[in-house]
């Protein structure tokens, strides 16, 4: 048992300094040259709390730094895309925050998939651009230094 626990201490330190790094990395990566921080802001859900949840989260941010101090993207895709149209309640906010500099990205791999299923064009709220893959999207994003979250 003691050789156990000799080895585990070893592990546990060496664990904690890789998370303290990553988190250190992670903190200096979320701000542009500039010293604006950047947060992409993932949503891959059609339950509708969780999308307003990310909604929130984009305007506290703001809030708490000031609108010219963070850049915000929230990018939706697969059943997430529903925020950014009429189907979902959470839609009717879009418009607004968009006029606040939070940017709103529609994936169009999913509108592709879900007009190919409906034979019907998949209809974006205003404020809404698109980009060709939702996942990739936040994966250009973290290259350039984007703090992620998912709510």
């Amino acid at each position: 048992m003691k050789l156990i626990i000799k080895r585990l201490i070893p592990a546990t330190l060496i664990l904690r300094s890789v998370m303290a790094l990553i988190l250190l990395m992670g903190t200096q990566a979320a701000f542009a040259d500039d010293g604006m921080r950047k947060l992409v802001i993932q949503v891959s859900t059609d339950d509708v709390r969780t999308q307003n949840i990310a909604m929130n989260n984009a305007v506290n941010l703001q809030q708490a730094l000031g609108q010219d101090n963070i850049i915000i993207e929230i990018v939706a895709y697969g059943p997430g895309l529903s925020m950014l149209t009429q189907k979902s309640p959470a839609s009717k906010r879009v418009p607004s925050l968009a006029m606040q500099d939070i940017i709103f990205s529609a994936c169009a791999n999913t509108m592709e998939a879900i007009e190919k299923k409906s034979g019907k064009k998949v209809e974006l709220v205003d404020g809404v651009g698109v980009v060709q893959a939702g996942v990739l999207r936040i994966l250009e994003l973290q290259e350039q230094g984007y703090a992620y979250i998912r709510p």
